[in-house]
C-alpha cells in the first residue's frame, strides 16, 4: 500500500527541517504500533555479502537521516538491508543556524547545511543498545566543529573505539561540506596520516574486542580523477574495507538560476547522480574490486540503482530519493535486481 504520493503534498507544505522531524515520528508510531507491516511493501530477500557482511539486500539508508541512532527500528521496518546513522561526534553539538535545510522540488535535490547537529557519541550508542535491530548497522563517524584541524584524528579515533563494539561497519565520514575545512583531510598527507592511524586502533580493537569490524571512507563527488586514483591507491595500500562515493556536492552548475542556488550548503539528489557515478566509475577502474563501493547520491529510481551497481559498486544508499519517492522505492531496487 503506497500511500506515500497521497501524504508528500501535506509533508512538503511543512518547513523541510520540520517535515523530516514530522516524518520520523509518524514511522515511528507506525512500527510501535505494528501498522508498519500493512502499510510497508514486503521486500524480497536478496542477500549480497560485502566487507565481510551479510546484508539481507543491497539498499541502505545513507548516513544523515538518522544522526542520533533514535529511529532505528522505525526505519529498518522500511525493508532496508542496512541501515547507516550518524554523522556522530564526540561530544553533542547544535549544528549550524536554522534556516539549514532547502528543498528544490523542480530539481529533485536537497540543499543542507546542518554541520553534524546531533546529540553525542554517547546518546547514539545508548540508542543502539536499546534497539532490537539485528541487522547490518553502519555507524557514521566525524569530528567536532571546534576542534582544530590538527586535532581531528583525536576526534575520529574517540568515534572509532566508542563506536567499535556497536557497529556492522564504522564510516570514517571526512567529506561533508558544512565543517569548516573538513574536506582538506581527503587531500595527500592529511588523508595518509589519518588512515594510518585509524587503521592502527582498528588492529588494535580487533584483538581486544576478538571481532573485526570494516571501515569505510566516505569521499565527496568534487573530486576529479587523479584526486580519485589518489585517494583509491591510499585505500588499496592501508586495507580499508570499503568507500562510500558519495557525499554531497558544492557545485551548483545543474541547479543555476534556482532561488536556493546560492545557499551554502551540501547538494544531493538528482544534480549529484552523474558526477557521484563518474566516482564510481573512477574508483572501480584503480580498486578492481579489491575493494567495495558504496554507491551514494542522485538514486531516485530502480534504473539509477543499477546504473551505480553497473558502475562498480556492490551496495547502493538512499536519502534524498527517499525524500521524493519514499519506501516504495526500497521495493523498486530490490525487484529489479
Amino acid at each position: 500500500m503506497n500511500l506515500y504520493p497521497f501524504i508528500r503534498p501535506l509533508l512538503f507544505s511543512l518547513a523541510p527541517e520540520t517535515a523530516h522531524e514530522v516524518t520520523l515520528k509518524l514511522l515511528n508510531m507506525a512500527a510501535v504500533s505494528g501498522l508498519s507491516k500493512v502499510l510497508y511493501p514486503k521486500i524480497d530477500h536478496k542477500p549480497v555479502t560485502v566487507m565481510g557482511l551479510e546484508f539481507k539486500n543491497p539498499v541502505g539508508l545513507a548516513a544523515g537521516l538518522d544522526k542520533n541512532g533514535d529511529y532505528i527500528a522505525a526505519l529498518s521496518a522500511l525493508g532496508f538491508g542496512f541501515l547507516e546513522i550518524g554523522t556522530v561526534t564526540p561530544r553533542p553539538q547544535p549544528g549550524n543556524p536554522k534556516p539549514r535545510l532547502f528543498r528544490l522540488p523542480e530539481h529533485q535535490a536537497i540543499i543542507n547545511r546542518m554541520g553534524f547537529n546531533n546529540s553525542g557519541i554517547d546518546h547514539l550508542l545508548d540508542q543502539v543498545k536499546n534497539s532490537a535491530y539485528s541487522g547490518i548497522l553502519g555507524i557514521n563517524i566525524g569530528k567536532n566543529f571546534d576542534t582544530p584541524m590538527e586535532q581531528a584524528a583525536d576526534d575520529y579515533l574517540i568515534g572509532l573505539r566508542k563506536a567499535y563494539a556497536s557497529a556492522s561497519y564504522i564510516t570514517i565520514n571526512i567529506s561533508s561540506p558544512n565543517t569548516k575545512n573538513l574536506r582538506q583531510l581527503q587531500q595527500g598527507d592529511e588523508l595518509k596520516n589519518l588512515i594510518s592511524i585509524l587503521k592502527e586502533e582498528q588492529q588494535k580493537l580487533q584483538q581486544e574486542y576478538r571481532n573485526y569490524v570494516p571501515l569505510a571512507l566516505k569521499i565527496a563527488p568534487d573530486l576529479n580523477a587523479e584526486e580519485i586514483g589518489h585517494i583509491a591507491e591510499l585505500l588499496l595500500d592501508f586495507e580499508i574495507d570499503g568507500v562510500i562515493a558519495t557525499n554531497t556536492t558544492i557545485a551548483r552548475d545543474k541547479i543555476a538560476g534556482h532561488q536556493f542556488a546560492e545557499e551554502a550548503g551540501g547538494l544531493s539528489g538528482a544534480p549529484v547522480k552523474e558526477q557521484a557515478s563518474f566516482v564510481v566509475r573512477e574508483l572501480a577502474q584503480v580498486l578492481n574490486g579489491k575493494i567495495p563501493i558504496i554507491a551514494s547520491g542522485g538514486i531516485l529510481t530502480a534504473a539509477d540503482a543499477k546504473e551505480k551497481l553497473a558502475a562498480g559498486a556492490s551496495l547502493v544508499q538512499l536519502y534524498s530519493g527517499l525524500i521524493y519517492r519514499g519506501p516504495q522505492l526500497i521495493e523498486d531496487i530490490v525487484k529489479s535486481l
